[in-house]
């Protein structure tokens, strides 16, 4: 048998068990399924750019300023469940997800995150201050803005801010 014909039989046979080694291995040609909650979050991040995805259900903007939560990590019934130290905006009635939570003095534009007209219901979870929920009308310098509503330490929550539904585009945090 001359060299040619050994190198061919040898050839055969690697490519038949490479063949057979490779129908046995699972394929990894496809990638995971994407999840609805991270289809939500990347559609978030593509239309308000400069968040970061933290875990599997929130991103953050401006180094953990502001957290979006986009779905409870808790079932049933909602409650008002912002942690302490933050005040929190729902997007939908008695607490329902997605939720915004702030923490820091002072003014806050809340379209800066995507958040302006959208606030349902709110919790202040807070050991001191307050936070007016503003409405910005139609003068480029906020000189007609005007409070919609407020939270404080006694008055911590409200499961529905009707009339005022759908309107705070700003946020003034009384430290």
């Amino acid at each position: 048998m001359n060299t040619r014909s050994r190198h061919a039989g040898v050839l055969a046979a690697m490519a038949s068990a490479l063949m057979v080694i490779a129908l046995a291995m699972p394929s990894a040609a496809a990638p995971p399924s994407t999840t609805p909650v991270q289809a939500q979050i990347n559609a978030y991040l593509a239309a308000y750019p400069g968040g970061t995805q933290i875990n599997a259900t929130e991103i953050s903007y401006a180094n953990g300023k502001f957290v979006m939560t986009f779905v409870t990590a808790g079932m049933g019934i909602a409650a008002a469940d912002c942690p302490s130290g933050w005040f929190c905006f729902y997007d939908q009635v008695n607490f329902g997800y997605p939720r915004g939570k702030l923490s820091s003095c002072g003014w806050q534009d809340l379209s800066w995150w995507g958040w302006q007209d959208r606030t349902e219901s709110v919790h202040y979870n807070m050991s001191s201050g307050s936070v007016s929920f503003i409405n910005h009308w139609t003068e480029p310098d906020h000189s007609l803005d005007y409070t919609l509503f407020t939270i404080s330490t006694s008055s911590r929550t409200d499961n529905d801010v009707a009339p005022y539904r759908n309107m705070a585009d700003h946020v003034y945090r009384f430290c």
